[in-house]
């Protein structure tokens, strides 16, 4: 199943569900790592209408955004492009990073992000994560001068609540804001995010909607590779993979009723959320994509839908 267009705040061009692109370069099974396997996979998401691609400067110190620029050589219209500065990386096998949201950085880290992109304007650029010595205002005026330079065509905000994202756009329109949001982790719907961008016009991007691939059902233990990032994090320890179960058991039950899998429900409930709400499942896996492509087609009835709001927390810190 393809995409079916619909009028979301980017346009009817850009389909529902995006592709995260991070995993193909970084912390997850780096050791996998196959160029040419994730262009044929960023290809085949353009044919089935997954062209809203997140990607960042961070991801694999700039590998990510040149395995895009690789795959869209000849293409760029066809992909809806976001990537994001205002990180850097200072150890990228310790994944050791700091912030810096001052203009000058900004503005160096977007130009060498079109070098590796290979395009002369992305379709949005993030501030990643707001920079505590650096105000917002700052930062967010030198994203607003790339927009009137034509180096950006939109811009938005990573991890942030309604009241930075109100400041921002009382300077410029925030065009999104991306933060995690799937079953086990909700803070963006709670601290009232999501509802701010449905009322200012602006697109919610959820990352890790998948909750890192344990709401697909298909992680039964805690052992990961020394190169994935779950190998370190509080939700995927032994007792806390026993203890989250629970979650994906539910799931299950109402994937069965739909004749669909954990992802695709998973999925679907985000989008249940609103149709500004454009989550961004990442994968490497061709049969992984047309999966979470199909997650576009399938409505969660509102009984479902209450259902899966009342899950349990999950067990373990997100970070």
């Amino acid at each position: 199943m393809t995409h079916t267009p619909s009028t979301t705040p980017f346009g009817p061009a850009v389909g529902r569900v995006g592709l995260g692109c991070m995993g193909m370069s970084w912390l997850y099974r780096e050791d996998e790592r196959d160029d040419t396997a994730s262009v044929a996979v960023l290809h085949e998401a353009l044919g089935l209408g997954v062209n809203l691609w997140d990607t960042a400067d961070i991801y694999g110190d700039g590998h990510n955004e040149e395995l895009i620029g690789r795959a869209l050589a000849g293409r760029r219209e066809e992909a809806f492009v976001a990537t994001k500065g205002g990180l850097v990386v200072d150890d990228l096998a310790g994944r050791r990073l700091h912030r810096d949201g001052s203009p000058a950085h900004l503005r160096t880290a977007l130009e060498a992000s079109l070098r590796r992109l290979g395009t002369e304007s992305v379709d949005l650029y993030y501030l990643h994560r707001p920079d505590p010595d650096v105000p917002l205002l700052e930062s967010w005026g030198v994203l607003a001068e790339l927009v009137a330079e034509g180096k950006a065509r939109r811009i938005g905000l990573s991890e942030v609540g309604p009241d930075e994202a109100a400041a921002a756009h009382a300077v410029h329109p925030v065009a999104a804001i991306q933060s995690e949001l799937s079953l086990w982790t909700r803070d963006a719907l709670e601290n009232g995010t999501v509802e701010w961008c449905a009322r200012n016009g602006a697109a919610f991007v959820p990352f890790a909607p998948l909750g890192r691939g344990f709401l697909t059902g298909t992680i039964t233990g805690a052992d990961f590779d020394a190169t994935d990032f779950r190998a370190h994090n509080g939700r995927f320890t032994a007792d806390a993979v026993d203890a989250n179960r629970a979650i994906v058991g539910r799931v299950r039950e109402v994937a069965d009723r739909y004749g669909a899998t954990c992802a695709q429900v998973a999925l679907a409930w985000t989008l249940a959320q609103g149709p500004h709400v454009l989550p961004i499942p990442g994968t490497k896996k061709p049969a992984y994509l047309r999966e979470n492509a199909a997650a576009a087609g399938l409505t969660l009835s509102a009984e479902d839908v209450r259902l899966l709001n009342g899950l349990p927390a999950a067990v373990g810190a997100r970070y």
